[in-house]
C-alpha cells in the first residue's frame, strides 16, 4: 500500500494534511476530541520489528503509516526498535527520520520516541527532536518506552534521572508549543514508588503486559491513576500476549476496549492505544476484532 492511498483513506477520517505547513497546532485536534476516533493512537514501530520474536507467526511488512491506516487510527506513536542484525542499532536511523515523518503527514498527531523499545536512549537528544517537530508540527510530544528497570539492590528506577525529566519538561518546546512528555508504566511497575519520575511527565501510558493480569485491570488502572495524580492517562491495549508469547484471547481484548471506552466517556482516561502496526497483517484474530469495533465505535460522539 502507498503513501497516496494511505493520504487518500485517512482523508476519508478527517485527518489528512496536504502538507507540514497544512498541519493544525499541535494539540488543536486533541483539543476538539469530537468522537472516539479522535482519542485513538497505534503504537508503530519500523516494518518487521516484531518478526520471529514473541511467538508471533508469519512476517510482517506493515509500515507504521499502514497500521494507522488499516486500523483506522488518526494518531500514532512512533518508537525505536532494535535492528535483529545489528542489537545495539535502533531503526529508523536519523538518516530515515525524515521519511518516516513524511509519511505520518496525514495523521493528526505524532508522538516521536526518545526513549525507545528496551530503554534505549535517543543519543542524538532534545536538539534532534526540536528540529524534526519544527519541519513537522504534527508532532506533539515525545515517548519514553521501557523507561523502569530494575537495580540490583531491588529497587526500580528510571533511564532518566528526576532532574533530566525536569530539564525536558522545561525546554521541550519548538517555537513556543510544548512538547509532551509520554512515558510508558507498566502493571509491574507500581510495587515500587515511582513518584519523583511521573511527577515530570505529561502522560503516563498504562499497560498490561501478561493478558492473564487483564482480569485486574480495573483495580491496575487504579493504582496507576494515585502513582501519577497530575498526568494524563492513556490506556495501552496489546493485541497480542507479548508476556506470554501466544494469541491475545478475544475477551481480554474485549475487556480492554470496553473498559477504556467507558473511561473515555468518563474523562479518566485521554485515549486508547493499541500495539502495534507491526503485526496488523498477518490476520490475527485478535487485529480484525479490533479493526471491526474501531469501526463500530469510532464515531460515537465524545
Amino acid at each position: 500500500m502507498g503513501i497516496a492511498g494511505i493520504t487518500g483513506g485517512l482523508a476519508s477520517l478527517g485527518a489528512a494534511h496536504a502538507s507540514a505547513g497544512a498541519s493544525a497546532p499541535a494539540g488543536a485536534e486533541e483539543a476538539s476530541g469530537s468522537t472516539v476516533r479522535d482519542k485513538f493512537w497505534i503504537w508503530g514501530h519500523v516494518a518487521g520489528s516484531h518478526n520471529g520474536q514473541f511467538g508471533i507467526p508469519g512476517n510482517s511488512r506493515m509500515t507504521p503509516a499502514e497500521g494507522a491506516f488499516y486500523l483506522g487510527v488518526p494518531n500514532i506513536i512512533f518508537v525505536a526498535y532494535g535492528d535483529p542484525k545489528e542489537p545495539c542499532k535502533m531503526l529508523p536511523e536519523p538518516a530515515q527520520y525524515d521519511e518516516y515523518a513524511t509519511s505520518f503527514l496525514p495523521l493528526k498527531r505524532v508522538v516521536w520516541s526518545m526513549v525507545g523499545a528496551g530503554g534505549h536512549v535517543n543519543r542524538h537528544g532534545v536538539e534532534a527532536l526540536q528540529e524534526l517537530a519544527g519541519k513537522y508540527p504534527n508532532i506533539v510530544g515525545t515517548q519514553m518506552d521501557d523507561f523502569f528497570r530494575d537495580t540490583l539492590d531491588g529497587k526500580r528506577i528510571g533511564v532518566l534521572t528526576p532532574g533530566e525529566l525536569s530539564y525536558l519538561q522545561k525546554h521541550l518546546d519548538v517555537g513556543g508549543r510544548k512538547l509532551d512528555i509520554w512515558v510508558t508504566l507498566y502493571q509491574h511497575d507500581l510495587k515500587h514508588d515511582l513518584s519523583q519520575y511521573l511527577d515530570h511527565v505529561d502522560v503516563v501510558t498504562y499497560w498490561t503486559w501478561h493478558a492473564k493480569n487483564i482480569e485486574g485491570l480495573e483495580a491496575g488502572f487504579a493504582q496507576a491513576e494515585k502513582a501519577a495524580p497530575n498526568a494524563r492517562k492513556v490506556l495501552g491495549c496489546y493485541m497480542w500476549d507479548y508476556g506470554d508469547h501466544r494469541p491475545m484471547p478475544i475477551a481480554m481484548m474485549e475487556k480492554q476496549c470496553t473498559l477504556g471506552l467507558e473511561w473515555l466517556h468518563q474523562g479518566r482516561i485521554d485515549g486508547m492505544i493499541f500495539l502495534a502496526s507491526c503485526i496488523c497483517d498477518l490476520g490475527l484474530e485478535t487485529v480484525e476484532w479490533t479493526r471491526n469495533w474501531i469501526r463500530e465505535v469510532g464515531d460515537t460522539k465524545l
